[in-house]
């Protein structure tokens, strides 16, 4: 099958590394893994950090005249999708070029990593609201990233063309570092903490985690920060010194190793879709201890793989920790469930089994709704 792509939110080729853009190269891979042609067929962003009625009905603007240049070149060299796939949208980065095109040239249109906030259909964002709403209503198939982002959406798209398509990851890197790198748990216990320093949620995840961590002050453990950014001076001076080793960021082709050499992954993950960092953890065989947000517990299994406690609750994540350092196998055996648990479902091939059903279906549905449509 052919497949143009486009992500609103964040372009492949965008510079800034995150978990979105990685999610988006992965879902690429993935496509052209199952025997599918992807193209990218337009790389403008959408997002916007500010909404108004003014703002992004210039966005809107720039997208349809972008749809155009996209549907001259495709005229001139004769090529036609047999799909346009559109990966993350929502009020803030809405999708008018996929929906232009696929009316254009009769196509199917699907939507992966969809998410619906109902308070944003006034306001400031009221115009990207109605946009999102309206490529989902245009859509043949939509996929939640997470079951909470399901039942958002719900409301705005039928059960038959909404499903949770769970995020996936290629796990040979971190297999690999599992396998050469790895040691048993034991005190002082190695943790690791991975995410961005900028404002906003990431940093108070990291305020959640110095404020469990200093209730464990004077137990044994170690702390790595992988991460950088505009926050990282604030961040740094939560954490006692002499317990940790901060990496700054580094590229992705670096980082299975480190996974690998420590014994938990800890991330508060204060308002995470799910996480891609706890993924690549369980994948390099190392346990999670975490806050149970958003679709956190979709991808991990708590008391198997992983210890949750309630969003920003420092006690409930240090009562978590200090299982831990009391009984240091206690992180083997998380460890041991995790790499099976992202063998079995959150592999590469999985999410490529996943994702092929997944666009078959968006054929079939916009096939049947056209022959429905024909008088």
């Amino acid at each position: 099958m052919k497949i143009a792509f486009t992500a609103p939110m964040k372009p492949l080729d965008h510079p800034v590394p995150s978990g979105d853009r990685t999610m988006g190269r992965l879902m690429v891979k993935a496509l052209e893994a199952a025997g599918h042609e992807v193209t990218v067929a337009s790389t403008f962003r959408s997002w916007r950090k500010d909404g108004s009625d003014d703002i992004q009905g210039a966005v809107k603007a720039d997208a349809l005249r972008d749809a155009e240049r996209i549907a001259g070149d495709w005229q001139r060299t004769g090529y036609r999708p047999d799909l346009f796939l559109t990966y993350h949208l929502y009020h803030k980065a809405p999708d008018w070029i996929g929906p232009a095109l696929a009316d254009r040239f009769g196509l199917p249109y699907a939507i992966v990593e969809a998410s619906r906030a109902p308070k944003r259909k006034k306001g400031d964002w009221a115009f990207g609201f109605a946009a999102a709403d309206a490529a989902l209503r245009r859509a043949d198939a939509v996929a939640a990233i997470h079951n909470a982002d399901a039942q958002c959406l719900s409301a705005a798209v039928p059960d038959d063309r909404l499903e949770v398509l769970l995020p996936f990851l290629d796990t040979a890197p971190y297999r690999r570092a599992s396998e050469v790198a790895k040691p048993l748990a034991a005190l002082p216990l190695k943790l690791l903490a991975v995410g961005m320093m900028r404002e906003g949620d990431k940093t108070r995840s990291y305020e959640v985690l110095a404020e469990a961590l200093a209730q464990l002050r004077d137990r044994s453990w170690q702390l790595t920060i992988i991460g950088d950014g505009p926050n990282s001076d604030h961040v740094l001076k939560l954490f006692p010194p002499e317990k940790v080793a901060w990496l700054g960021a580094l590229p992705e082709d670096r980082i299975a190793v480190h996974y690998a050499r420590h014994d938990l992954l800890v991330w508060p993950a204060i308002r995470e879709a799910y996480g891609l960092v706890l993924l690549e953890a369980q994948a390099a065989g190392i346990g999670i201890v975490a806050g149970n947000t958003f679709g956190v517990p979709d991808i991990v299994i708590d008391g198997e793989t992983s210890l949750l406690s309630a969003e920003g609750d420092a006690d409930g994540f240090a009562a978590n920790l200090e299982r831990v350092l009391d009984d240091p196998s206690l992180a083997d055996r998380l460890g041991h469930a995790a790499s099976r648990h992202i063998e079995s479902r959150h592999s590469l091939e999985a999410g490529a089994a996943r994702l092929d059903a997944f666009v078959r279906k968006a054929v079939q549905t916009y096939e049947a709704r056209a022959e429905t449509a024909v008088p």
